[in-house]
């Protein structure tokens, strides 16, 4: 861990207080609806919904294309959600107070980040969801997902939404420019599902085989252009999921 991590966690040294964000973040998704998605984004469809758990723990995994594709799921979703994303986005001039305020989950990527990794344990144990893109790079295709995702999902106990992103490319823009004539973002969101337990922590080969099932099933739900490293389909199998 090093010290830039510890200087920009948003838990205190007693854990994370969910009473302390709830609130915060309620007025932000609040704003980001009425100034974010009136003036500078569009979502043109939404599916799936219903498939995020009302209450409770979860994790939502996302393909990542733009900046906006986290702000996208934020909008949408009637709960308060915990993004997990790159420790620079706290460093941003003048935007970079957003993730602190929200209480963005701040993450080291080239290197093992175990202070990210109890944060997100910590969200998941007060029953909230957390945000990942395991890819941990945004780009036009999927890129081979970081065992990451299996890890939290496995050490938590917690099912897993998958959430397909497109047509963000572009935003965000004014509203009266042209980007906003295009088609604006579509969000679909899959079927929840579990990793099979045998009562024992999964070992590497294991969390890597338990992540790309996971990506594989998110490639499905995405148009040919984007599935990448996981385009071809008839690679998938579901030996350690169990659907919810």
């Amino acid at each position: 861990m090093t010290e830039k991590s510890k200087g920009t966690s948003v838990w205190s040294p007693e854990g994370y207080d969910h009473s302390r964000f709830e609130t915060r973040r309620r007025v932000m998704r609040f704003l980001l609806r009425t100034i974010g998605f009136t003036l500078l984004a569009k979502i043109d469809h939404v599916e799936g919904i219903e498939k995020v758990p009302s209450k409770g723990p979860a994790i939502l995994m996302i393909n990542h294309i733009n900046f906006i594709d986290p702000f996208v799921v934020l909008n949408v979703l009637p709960r308060n959600i915990v993004p997990m994303a790159k420790i620079e986005v706290y460093s941003y001039p003048v935007v970079g107070i957003f993730p602190r305020i929200y209480g963005v989950i701040p993450v080291q990527r080239e290197e093992i980040d175990r202070r990210a990794v109890q944060g997100a344990l910590d969200v998941l144990k007060a029953g909230e969801i957390i945000l990942v893109a395991p890819e941990a790079h945004r780009g036009p295709q999927l890129r081979q997902g970081k065992e990451g995702i299996a890890y939290l999902a496995t050490r938590a106990d917690v099912p897993i939404v998958p959430v397909a992103i497109d047509g963000t490319i572009g935003f965000p823009t004014f509203r009266l420019l042209p980007r906003w004539h295009e088609p604006g973002a579509r969000v679909s969101f899959g079927n929840p599902f579990r990793f099979k337990s045998n009562g024992q922590r999964a070992g590497k080969e294991t969390l890597r085989l338990m992540t790309d099932e996971a990506m594989y099933i998110l490639s499905a739900m995405l148009p040919e252009y984007r599935r990448g490293a996981y385009a071809d389909l008839s690679l998938a199998t579901q030996e350690t999921i169990e659907w919810v």
